[in-house]
């Protein structure tokens, strides 16, 4: 320590900035989201932009009519069918622990209502990462709740209230196929995508269960609740790029997130750097490999903000979301060619 402030407390900038797990907040601008302005809300809630009420079903339809390669019916079958369990699986995010029919337990309703005495902060942080991975993570990381990345409201834009003793959040990554991803931008990388959804459903779901088997709360999110990418950051699980994703040092910004907010007693981790934002200023490959325009090509990252759908307050390259939306409607499906080209998407050697 010097002059009693801990290293890894957050830096001044200036009078308004602050830096902190590797991203830099304007204090005077910031402000939790409110998910009105979430891109998938303005869809059919915004009249004032052309994306208002636009969908990819259209344009699907005719690239299935015209057999276009990487959208034919077989394409967009695999796709449809690698949501299923995000989709059917309703109770993924459920806030409560699950009852099972007829009310069985292997341990028994008393398990439930006493709380696991944690003695050993270290050993339970491991514990609970390795249940995560046994689940289906790729990556798990842990950190303490800054609640300035929650969200003002829910999806449904129902107020948003997390209990007060939320206190640790658990970040996970999931890998997305890279040869999905590689065929971006047709139904072939959207499969990919998808069976990220879906193993997000299923894991958080599962150690959701299991913090609650030891008497905790658990509350787990997909992209509701709070903002995935800088709770993955502070939770060292890689840092942001151009591209407005989280970069991994494992698998470059092919994953997908879903974090789950407990007050079970934990230890955090730290940030990582591994050069990014240095690599991201040169790089620009994201940028110009986008058929829209939607990511930015200034040299140097700002504080503003690229359309409504942005949440200012944050140093970074803000995505035009309402170009990348415009665009996937005019595909027939969704896209993710910024993800394929970073050279930070790391690739096993596939045999021949």
């Amino acid at each position: 320590m010097e002059n009693n402030v801990p290293k890894d407390a957050p830096k001044k900038i200036d009078n308004c900035c602050t830096l902190k797990s590797n991203y830099t907040i304007d204090t005077s601008i910031l402000k939790q989201y409110d998910q009105r302005n979430l891109i998938f809300n303005r869809i059919h809630n915004d009249a004032s932009w052309k994306g208002y009420n636009k969908n990819t079903e259209k344009q699907g339809l005719r690239n299935i009519t015209e057999k276009r390669r990487g959208y034919t019916r077989i394409d967009y079958a695999l796709a449809e069918a690698a949501w299923t369990v995000h989709d059917v699986w309703t109770g993924a995010f459920n806030w409560n622990r699950f009852i099972r029919p007829g009310g069985s337990s292997l341990m028994g309703e008393k398990w439930y209502q006493d709380i696991y005495k944690v003695e050993n902060l270290d050993v339970i942080s491991r514990k609970l990462k390795k249940a995560a991975k046994f689940y289906g993570a790729s990556l798990v990381g842990i950190t303490e709740l800054d609640r300035r990345w929650l969200f003002i409201n829910k999806r449904n834009l129902t107020p948003l209230k997390l209990p007060n003793e939320i206190k640790s959040v658990i970040v996970m990554a999931f890998e997305m196929n890279e040869l999905g991803i590689a065929a971006s931008p047709t139904c072939l990388a959207a499969a990919a995508t998808g069976l990220g959804y879906s193993m997000m459903a299923f894991t958080a779901s599962c150690l959701s269960e299991f913090i609650r088997n030891l008497g905790y709360i658990a509350i787990p999110a997909g992209n509701d609740i709070a903002l995935s990418i800088p709770l993955a950051i502070d939770a060292g699980l890689g840092q942001l790029g151009r591209n407005g994703l989280l970069i991994t040092p494992e698998y470059g910004p092919r994953v997908r997130i879903c974090k789950i907010f407990t007050n079970l007693p934990l230890v955090p981790d730290k940030p990582l750097t591994f050069g990014v934002n240095d690599f991201c200023r040169q790089c620009k490959l994201c940028a110009e490999a986008c058929e829209v325009g939607a990511i930015s090509m200034e040299e140097n990252p700002s504080f503003q903000p690229a359309c409504k759908s942005n949440n200012p307050g944050v140093l970074k390259w803000y995505v035009d979301a309402e170009k990348c939306y415009e665009f996937w409607c005019d595909n027939g499906t969704d896209c993710s060619t910024c993800i394929a080209v970073c050279p930070y998407n790391k690739r096993r050697k596939i045999p021949p």
